[in-house]
């Protein structure tokens, strides 16, 4: 059974940037080694702060959209119920 993840990282100066992928580490890897010249590239998004997962794509997709259209302090919210030191979740994975 495949698993997805939605996620949101964020730099430093506590820049958003909310994905989905079927491939967490890879994708944490990508954006942290700055390989995308995308969005988190230019901002230097590297730090993992949030993930849940699912078991079905178009859940995920649903999932990232709905986070995406909320306002900042709603993103903050739900980050902070989960990791309230916004800790780098993937700074051991590699």
């Amino acid at each position: 059974m495949n698993q997805y993840y939605v996620y949101i990282m964020a730099n430093k100066s506590g820049t958003l940037y909310t994905g989905v992928t079927n491939d967490l580490m890879r994708r944490v890897y990508e954006h942290k080694n700055k390989l995308v010249d995308r969005f988190t590239k230019k901002y230097n998004i590297t730090r993992l702060i949030y993930f849940e997962t699912t078991n079905d794509i178009k859940s995920a997709i649903l999932r990232e959209k709905q986070i995406k259209g909320w306002l900042r302090r709603k993103k903050m919210a739900l980050i902070m119920e989960n990791n309230p030191k916004l800790n780098d979740l993937a700074e051991n994975w590699y």
